[in-house]
């Protein structure tokens, strides 16, 4: 006898393409996975030029190199040449510049990120705030504009120890940095580690190679 509960039932065949469909979804993003990190193997490259840096891994950030010293009121802007060098050392990676924001490699399907320039007295922690970023990109910045993105993107411990091994090679504008914490309590504590930054960044810039490096003109 014909079973009759046999008309609200879905054939069988169904539920394989679903969850085909399911594996493929899991086979595409283990492979866009796994160009991520080999593309994050190969732009560990700019670390050999002092002027750039993967300033934060993780965070996807290039810093590339302002100066040696600062005063809190200087501008904190990429300037002509440093755009002008990262742009010359990415043509290698297979990125060419789209628009003044936005350096693409279509190949990995990855973009560099310069923030857009908004006012003079802009604080650096907003230089990323408001530019929107896929998972694959990368921020290009000026080194203080890094040092604002790993302590708004770290527990304080952490930040400080990242930032650390910045300031030895990029040095950061320390005092502009200090003048735009917010009073938020994750900025709040940070002020304590602005002295002892600035007393290991002092001593690095006193010695080789730093000494010898000038702001790119």
């Amino acid at each position: 006898m014909a079973n009759p509960f046999s008309a609200f039932f879905k054939p069988g065949p169904a539920r394989r393409d679903s969850v085909g469909e399911a594996d493929q979804t899991r086979s595409a993003k283990a492979a866009d996975g796994e160009a991520a990190l080999r593309f994050a193997d190969r732009v560990q490259v700019l670390n050999a030029d002092p002027y750039l840096m993967v300033a934060d891994a993780r965070l996807q950030l290039i810093s590339v190199f302002d100066d040696l010293r600062y005063d809190r009121a200087d501008l904190d802007l990429l300037s002509g040449p440093m755009r002008s060098r990262v742009i010359q050392r990415l043509a290698p990676l297979g990125f060419s510049q789209r628009t003044g924001s936005v350096i693409e490699n279509k190949e990995d399907d990855v973009r560099m990120l310069l923030p857009k320039f908004k006012a003079l007295g802009a604080s650096p922690f907003d230089a990323t705030r408001d530019t929107a970023r896929r998972e694959q990109d990368y921020f290009i910045l000026t080194p203080t504009q890094a040092a604002c993105t790993i302590i708004d993107g770290y527990p304080l411990d952490d930040a400080v120890k990242r930032l650390e091994e910045m300031v030895v090679k990029h040095p950061v504008n320390l005092l502009r940095l200090f003048d735009f914490l917010e009073q938020k309590q994750s900025h709040q504590a940070f002020k304590k580690a602005i002295g002892p930054l600035m007393a290991m960044q002092r001593e690095a810039v006193r010695q080789s190679p730093l000494k010898e490096r000038r702001a790119l003109r």
